[in-house]
C-alpha cells in the first residue's frame, strides 16, 4: 500500500473502531489507548486535510497512545496495595 493510504482520515477512523471492539471482547484497557490515538490522528488528519507524512503519523499515534494509556490506567486502577477480592459466588 502507498504512503498516501494512511494519510486518509477514515482509514485511522476505522482503525479506531476496530480497536474499539476488541477492547470490548478482551476487556483490560489494551486496545482503548490504541483506539483513542488513532481517533486522535484521525480527528487531526481531518481538520488539517491530511498534510502530514506517514512517520510523523506513527510518531504522534504511539505518543497519544501511550498517554491515553496511562491515563486509563491511573483512572481506572485500583488504589496502590489493593486486591480486588470476591464474596460471593456468581452461581449463588
Amino acid at each position: 500500500m502507498a504512503a498516501g493510504f494512511w494519510t486518509l482520515w477514515w482509514v485511522w477512523a476505522a482503525a479506531a473502531l476496530v480497536l474499539g471492539i476488541l477492547e470490548i471482547l478482551v476487556p483490560g484497557f489494551v486496545f482503548l489507548g490504541f483506539g483513542i490515538g488513532a481517533a486522535a490522528v484521525a480527528l487531526l488528519l481531518l481538520i488539517s486535510g491530511g498534510s502530514w507524512g506517514l512517520p510523523l503519523l506513527l510518531l504522534i499515534f504511539a505518543g497519544l497512545s501511550l498517554a491515553a494509556w496511562l491515563l486509563l490506567k491511573r483512572l481506572f486502577a485500583l488504589p496502590k496495595g489493593q486486591v480486588k477480592t470476591f464474596d460471593h459466588d456468581i452461581n449463588d
